[in-house]
């Protein structure tokens, strides 16, 4: 299994930018970024594969970049234009045909 550490969240005003980033221990094929709000249920947010070709929810899409580092197992996605809904727990996902890996997660919050 392969360990995946987040980092970059934080409190941001409405209008404003957040980077993430994801560190893994291992090479992944296919990884992403996932999110849950209080009372929700996790949904994805993007995904990336080794080769650059990505997949985005309508919800971010033209807002939010998800790009990786092959070289050094790192992704990242780069958010613009911050809404209140977009608040909740980000978790990288490292996604495998056996199921997906899971990072421990962390907070955005954005403030109207």
């Amino acid at each position: 299994q392969v360990q995946l550490v987040e980092s970059g969240g934080g409190l941001v005003q409405a209008g404003g930018s957040l980077r993430l980033s994801c560190s893994a221990s291992g090479s992944i094929f296919r990884m992403g970024w996932y999110r849950q709000a209080p009372g929700k249920q996790r949904e994805l947010v993007a995904l990336i594969n080794s080769a650059g070709s990505t997949t985005y929810a309508d919800s971010v899409k033209g807002r939010f970049t998800i790009s990786r580092d092959n070289a050094e197992n790192t992704v990242y996605l780069q958010m613009n234009s911050l809404k209140p809904e977009d608040t909740g727990v980000y978790y990288c996902s490292g996604n495998w045909p056996r199921g997906i890996d899971w990072g421990q997660g962390t907070q955005v919050t954005v403030s109207s």
